[in-house]
């Protein structure tokens, strides 16, 4: 069994108080901090321990039990000057990682440059995925897992319904690797309704396509571009 995670969240707007609510709610301990009272308020039922307090205040952080803490997310927005003090102030007291939130590039290149392991700027990723599903609609998500490999959901090509994954071969001609479908699944009720359901399947080699299926690839992102030309 994997051992829980602690996580420090600092910041509570939108952004950090989500954070703080789905990694409480899968089990993780979590550090809440922000200098708002009301903030904090909110997010004290749902995390293990929250805190109020200055993050900018390195004598005040430093009192902070961070020994235990496997990430810390500096989750503040607009400020941009807490967000990269904050971020030094958590890489001089050792936190082994540091994920910060940016709103600008140049917010991202001082939070790398104070001691960042990851930078995310919500508004630019949100914008460029919404961008990539306007350019391509057959292209459900894409996700980046790493710089240079992301995983895609597409609706199928209509050459590959009826084939199955072997007959593909898409791994070996495309460079791509299916690591999920989706399915929809049509049944009748006791009324003789029609209920439409998705599953989510593995598939193995002999897995047959059909036209409502979705596929979850995973590859280099100059394959990923290729298959959108089909």
């Amino acid at each position: 069994m994997s051992r829980v995670k602690t996580f420090a969240v600092i910041g509570l707007g939108s952004f950090g108080t989500c954070l703080c609510e789905e990694l409480g709610s899968k089990g993780n301990q979590v550090i809440a901090i922000d200098k708002q009272a009301k903030l904090i308020e909110n997010v004290k039922e749902t995390v293990s321990q929250s805190i109020l307090m200055d993050s900018t205040d390195e004598e005040a952080m430093e009192q902070v039990s961070f020994e235990d803490v496997d990430t810390a997310i500096v989750a503040i927005g607009e400020d941009i000057e807490a967000s990269i003090l904050t971020t030094a102030i958590l890489k001089e007291i050792g936190v082994p990682r540091i994920i910060a939130r940016s709103i600008t590039n140049i917010h991202q290149r001082a939070l790398r440059q104070v001691g960042a392991d990851e930078v995310i700027n919500i508004e630019i990723d949100e914008g460029v995925r919404l961008a990539q599903r306007l350019v391509s609609p057959d292209v459900l998500d894409n996700i980046p897992i790493s710089s240079n490999i992301s995983l895609a959901e597409f609706l199928i090509p209509k050459q590959f319904a009826r084939k199955t994954l072997a007959e593909l071969n898409l791994r070996n001609k495309m460079h791509v690797s299916v690591v999920a479908i989706r399915k929809m699944i049509l049944s009748v009720d006791e009324e003789g309704n029609t209920i439409r359901s998705e599953q989510l399947v593995f598939p193995e080699s002999q897995e047959k396509l059909e036209e409502t299926d979705v596929l979850f690839l995973v590859g280099e992102n100059k394959f990923i571009e290729a298959f959108k030309a089909l």
